[in-house]
């Protein structure tokens, strides 16, 4: 044991991890816009996990102090309960989810609005590049599931298409 209460011993495996390996596996989840990634190797376990944090959009000034959230008027009641419609569009990635161009510019879709197989819903931005949503099928988009501005997850319902 030493001052720490610690076995010696039980510190090898832990001074044996590859700190190159910890970095590469950092890089990858990084560069692909993972939250995390995982790696096992008998007993040696390694898990990278980094934060997503909001980005503001492009050419959008960081205000201080924003006032008390204001639902907008594109989001529909009970979203909760429409998120697992059969046209739900999901986010493909990690990412911030914007609902328009630019904060002065109108959104790209609104609740209601009629689109289009192909039309752009919105975008998720990740790692500094902004994907289009595009719409999987016509129809008429009946709840909106994010607000401008939010961080997604992979696979999170973003809107309903019915």
């Amino acid at each position: 044991m030493n001052e720490l209460g610690l076995d010696p011993a039980s510190l090898e495996p832990a001074a044996a991890i590859d700190i190159k390996l910890v970095e590469a596996l950092a890089n990858i989840v990084a560069r692909l816009g993972l939250s995390e990634i995982e790696l096992k190797r008998g007993d040696l376990e390694i898990r990278v996990a980094r934060q997503v944090v909001a980005a503001p959009a492009p050419g959008a000034a960081v205000a201080p102090a924003p006032a008390p959230p204001v639902p907008p008027t594109g989001k529909a009641p009970g979203n909760a309960a429409r998120s697992d419609a059969p046209g739900t569009v999901k986010s493909p990635m990690v990412g911030t989810a914007y609902l328009r161009a630019s904060p002065d510019a109108p959104p790209f879709v609104e609740l209601g609005s009629s689109v289009r197989a192909g039309e752009k819903l919105m975008l998720v931005e990740a790692m500094k590049t902004f994907n289009e949503i595009v719409a999987p099928r016509a129809g008429t988009v009946t709840a909106i599931l994010v607000e401008d501005g939010q961080p997604v997850e992979y696979g999170q319902p973003l809107l309903v298409i019915e």
